[in-house]
């Protein structure tokens, strides 16, 4: 239920001023710690200079090492890093599109295919998924960790359930709240997110107990690393799941995978393939989610096509 619910919430919230995307990490001194359901990023001002770069993920060290789009530098100053591994970064930072190499006296050497804009990152919002408040889980720990590292510009909660006031009053004040009903992509604004402070140090809770909690301060540039990497991801990933390689499989009109068999979305991760009493194995659908991606959301598909879109203004979520 929670897997379609946010699909069903990732496809209704897309939007041409907004990238979206889905199980994003969000620790920061802990990596692993916190796995952000979904998350909303919207443009900032140097957007239009990130989509011309590339419509894939750079690679971070790529984005943080010592290269610019001015002279060349070998590789080896360039990256702080084993040779194999700065072998392996620069080589998938060329495929898409972001640096160029070349060798000089039989050394490689690279340079920038144009600057990194550090300004095209808006807002990022999180949204922690929880269909049914009767379950509830780790949610109230979840949205406590978020609401005190503070790397989210706002944090929302969505749910299915009918939300009351002893529900609020187990979450954390600055946490918005939405009731959202998948199967008519409804959307009711129960509480308003208070923003939180991205550029302040925050507190990552790593460990909660009865008689101890165990946090690590992270500061703000520690938080802006993680974000600009947060957003790298968004816009390289998307939320779309490759179809299951099933002769029952097929695509919703937006993109999300579905099962002809059993008449429902499904996840091809847990549900589909051997354990699956229907499955027969084929091609996957041809699900077009790049064109769908390109026509409902802010991402660029081919940036050396066109060129970069023109920023229509930044939105607000709610």
């Amino acid at each position: 239920m929670e897997y379609r619910f946010e699909l069903a919430l990732c496809a209704a919230l897309e939007s041409p001023d907004r990238v979206v995307a889905r199980q994003l990490g969000a620790g920061v001194e802990t990596p692993g710690t916190r796995i952000v359901d979904v998350c909303l990023l919207s443009p900032g001002a140097g957007f239009d200079d990130r989509t011309a770069i590339s419509a894939e993920r750079i690679p971070d060290p790529a984005i943080e090492a010592a290269v610019g789009p001015g002279e060349a530098v070998p590789v080896a100053d360039a990256f702080d890093l084993p040779p194999d591994r700065a072998a392996a970064v620069v080589e998938r930072a060329v495929e898409v599109g972001y640096l160029e190499r070349e060798r000089r006296n039989g050394r490689p050497v690279v340079r920038a295919t144009a600057r990194y804009p550090e300004d095209w990152v808006g807002d990022l919002v999180a949204v922690e998924n929880k269909p049914d408040l009767g379950t509830p889980g780790d949610l109230e720990a979840q949205l406590r960790y978020d609401v005190a590292l503070g790397l989210f510009d706002e944090v929302v909660l969505a749910t299915a359930s009918y939300v009351t006031r002893a529900h609020l009053n187990r979450i954390p004040e600055p946490v918005g709240v939405w009731r959202f009903d998948p199967e008519t992509g409804e959307r009711e604004v129960v509480r308003e997110p208070t923003p939180l402070d991205p550029g302040a140090p925050g507190v990552e809770i790593r460990d909660e107990r009865p008689s101890r909690t165990d946090v690590a301060l992270v500061g703000p540039a520690a938080k802006a690393r993680k974000r600009r990497r947060i957003a790298e991801r968004a816009y390289g990933k998307g939320w779309r799941p490759d179809p299951p390689a099933c002769v029952h499989s097929e695509a919703t009109a937006d993109g999300r995978p579905r099962c002809a068999h059993f008449e429902r979305v499904v996840d091809p991760g847990r549900e589909c393939g051997d354990g699956c009493p229907a499955f027969e194995a084929a091609d996957p659908p041809a699900a077009d989610r790049d064109r769908l991606r390109d026509e409902r959301t802010a991402w660029v598909a081919a940036p050396e096509g066109d060129g970069p879109r023109r920023q229509s203004g930044l939105s607000r979520y709610l």
